[in-house]
């Protein structure tokens, strides 16, 4: 993956501000107990390996198409990307669209031990 502009790296930044981030521990209790797992990264990320039981919705297409996907907006999601930054922006993007339960997992995929 290419390296991150300083503007959107200042998004990013200014996105987990007005957010929450989670643990992987805590993101992965929150699925078990019936959160959806939101892959944002492109597909072809996605193919390469992702969360068990995630959802893939790229950050591009995500206000496009996430009512398709989670049309209860108090539903419990999860987000998150390869390292934390696009999986922010997912989740700031979801509550401006008025889904009031949105978590991102801080770290992202990277922050997952090997066997997950």
């Amino acid at each position: 993956m290419a390296d991150h502009t300083e503007e959107f790296l200042q998004l990013a930044a200014e996105a987990k501000t007005r957010i929450q981030q989670v643990s992987p521990e805590a993101a992965l209790q929150l699925t078990q107990e019936g959160a959806v797992l939101l892959d944002v990264r492109e597909s072809e990320e996605f193919a390469q390996g992702h969360l068990e039981g995630a959802t893939n919705l790229s950050r591009g297409a995500l206000a496009e198409q996430i009512e398709g996907t989670v049309p209860d907006k108090s539903t419990p999601i999860v987000c998150y990307c390869a390292g934390g930054n696009r999986g922010a922006l997912a989740a700031d993007t979801l509550q401006n669209l008025g889904y009031t339960n949105v978590v991102s997992i801080e770290g992202g995929l990277k922050a997952f031990p090997l066997d997950h």
